[in-house]
């Protein structure tokens, strides 16, 4: 990466930067390689935080289905974290995952549960698990909460049968005009759903996958409470990715922690963090990460800046981490401060191998949090930081009552923020396809066709703030 009139002596935002175009032959934006250079198998630069708000089973399976992985989050209980892992890892990695019930079950139970993934469908099933029925919101209009959805259900099915490929199921949903149907076996059991935007993108995007043809995911674990057993323990239950996950990266217990870490867990990426220094990549990694986690305090729900004035810009910490990583052949991910697809790309740009957010996918059906209707109508999701009060509360919960009330009083995050679905975006797929579409013309722009030829051939510029909002888009009149 270069800058367009040499670097600045100061620190930068993704705001503060822009993309200059540069001659490209790349003559289409579907000829642009995705696939990441920090070897761990994502096919596309996404990497969803371990937010305990956001990073769950749905989002993991949706995620990884598209070439992304999440994280889960380091306070989940291994029990928990078995049972997530095993469902994630017997997915389709095309077919969605029904929401299924009874046809006993009720209307207010059904509602309870159609948000749940962004298909908006329900399937109602037999006892034998064949599709009888299918549900949808609009099904329940003008019946009480307590009416069994048997009698209020569409009867009749339009269904797929498996082994279809893609784009032949995006053709009879087409000439169907449905968007929306079961897959079943030769035997007539429910196997699995898909949209037909779903099949549209199954022929566009490539599953991140482990070696063997499962949907990958990342497992977070903090430095406290032998960090090296619980990583050893989820290599164990098939967890592909390991994050060494805390606010100060460069301190010594971290050190000694990615240390003993590698120690247990084999040939398994490490990825560990975070920091924002050249040194503190390189301490980092010499102690046995492969991936540096780069970002202090640029997150929607952290408040790290404010309340200690400790932090770095984003864009300029990703830059110097991600110089001295690829020295030492080792990746960074760019953590944190994505607002817009723009700032994937300009994280890229600097050198990150993976951009890893959350609060952007806080408000789409697949995070973890239940999804509730404010007085107006309309749906949200309570998002909160994994430093705030409210977190600290869950990660102590095995602590004495006096440690958890002093650890409770000095909180670094938000702990609630309503963060609304998008009625154009609802689905975490929606997010992913704006942002895929955004580092593809990046890259065009810049005329490179992979993550490594954009870092090689970007070329980047300043813009002062007036700049920025030049090009911020103006949806009515003015």
């Amino acid at each position: 990466m270069q800058f367009l009139n040499g670097q600045p002596n100061y620190d930068l935002t993704y705001n503060d930067v822009f993309l200059v175009p540069n001659l490209s032959s790349v003559s289409s934006r579907m000829h642009v390689d995705l696939r990441t250079p920090d070897g761990i198998g994502t096919t596309i630069p996404i990497v969803v935080s371990n937010m305990t708000a956001i990073a769950g089973r749905r989002m993991a399976e949706t995620v990884a289905r598209r070439g992304g992985v999440v994280v889960l989050p380091q306070d989940i209980p291994l029990d928990v974290v078995e049972t997530v892992v095993s469902f994630v890892k017997s997915r389709h990695t095309v077919y969605d995952t029904p929401i299924t019930m009874s046809g006993h079950d009720t209307v207010g139970e059904a509602l309870s549960l159609i948000h749940k993934r962004s298909h908006g469908a329900l399937i109602v099933v037999d006892d034998e698990q064949a599709p009888i029925g299918i549900f949808t919101e609009h099904d329940a209009a003008g019946f009480d909460r307590f009416t069994q959805i048997s009698n209020v259900m569409s009867r009749e099915i339009f269904t797929l049968p498996e082994g279809l490929d893609a784009q032949t199921m995006f053709e009879r949903l087409t000439e169907a005009r449905l968007n929306f149907a079961p897959v079943i076996a030769d035997s007539g059991q429910l196997r699995g759903c898909i949209t037909r935007k779903g099949a549209l993108r199954s022929t566009i995007y490539q599953p991140a996958v482990d070696r063997n043809g499962n949907l990958l995911i990342a497992v977070a674990v903090g430095v406290n409470a032998d960090p090296a057993t619980r990583a050893k323990a989820l290599v164990a239950l098939g967890v592909d990715v390991i994050v060494v996950d805390t606010a100060h990266g460069h301190q010594d217990r971290m050190l000694h922690v990615v240390s003993e870490v590698r120690h247990n867990v084999d040939a398994t990426p490490i990825v560990a963090g975070n920091v924002v220094t050249a040194q503190g990549t390189r301490d980092l990694i010499n102690a046995g990460a492969d991936i540096v986690k780069v970002g202090v305090g640029p997150g929607a729900m952290c408040t790290t800046r404010m309340m200690t004035g400790v932090g770095r810009p984003q864009f300029s910490a990703v830059l110097e981490c991600a110089a001295a990583a690829r020295s030492l052949g080792k990746h960074v991910w760019a953590d944190g401060g994505v607002r817009y697809p723009r700032d994937v790309a300009l994280g890229l740009a600097a050198g990150a191998g993976n951009v890893m957010f959350g609060s952007l996918l806080a408000g789409t059906y697949e995070s973890a949090a239940d999804t509730v209707r404010d007085a107006q109508g309309r749906l949200y999701k309570e998002s909160f930081g994994m430093a705030s009060n409210r977190a600290v509360r869950n990660r102590t919960r095995s602590e004495s009552a006096v440690d958890r009330a002093r650890k409770e009083l000095f909180e670094e995050g938000i702990s609630t923020s309503r963060m609304y679905v998008d009625v154009q975006r609802p689905g975490v797929e929606d997010i992913i396809d704006q942002i895929v579409a955004g580092v593809r013309s990046s890259c065009t722009y810049s005329g490179a066709r992979s993550i490594d030829e954009l870092y090689s051939l970007a070329t980047v510029g300043i813009q002062s703030a007036s700049g920025y909002d030049e090009g911020r888009p103006i949806d009515t009149s003015w």
